[in-house]
């Protein structure tokens, strides 16, 4: 077996959701999910399935990377975001595991063997510098609002 870290492609600092998934139909299935939760969004959605195509360039390109089966990839558009379609996402029944729902630099932790790839974990943004303080607080609680996300 050999260990593989694949860092994501994500030029533009979208929101991404990382998961897997165990059929065929997954792609209609969570397509569908989406447009259902948020009217009018915009996303990119790709599935590593050996019978099937990705649908958008950008998650075309990093689950080719990822090559990992039955894995999936959305990117989320600008102003759209995965507190918005996770339930939704987890809702689908083909979904069995949602390894990352983040806007940070991403990486993938891989393991491939003889048969195939599979995802054995992510690192989900950097490092931890430190502890909060009253500053950060009050930034992530204006964050929060501004984003309409509390009152």
């Amino acid at each position: 077996m050999e260990l593989k870290t694949i860092s994501i492609e994500n030029p533009n600092g979208l929101n991404v959701i990382l998961g897997q998934a165990h059929f065929i139909k997954t792609v209609e299935d969570m397509h569908e999910a989406l447009v259902s939760a948020v009217p009018g969004i915009k996303f990119g959605l790709a599935f590593c399935e050996a019978s099937g195509h990705a649908l958008v360039e950008l998650a075309q390109k990093n689950a080719l990377l990822l090559s990992a089966g039955h894995s999936f990839i959305v990117f989320l558009g600008a102003g759209f975001y995965p507190i918005n379609v996770l339930h939704a996402i987890k809702s689908v029944p083909e979904v069995v595991n949602i390894f990352c729902a983040t806007a940070n630099p991403l990486q993938v932790i891989i393991a491939e063997t003889e048969q195939g790839r599979g995802i054995l974990g992510v690192i989900d943004g950097v490092k931890s510098k430190g502890v909060e303080d009253a500053s950060g607080v009050a930034w992530r609680k204006e964050l929060v609002r501004k984003l309409g996300y509390k009152l």
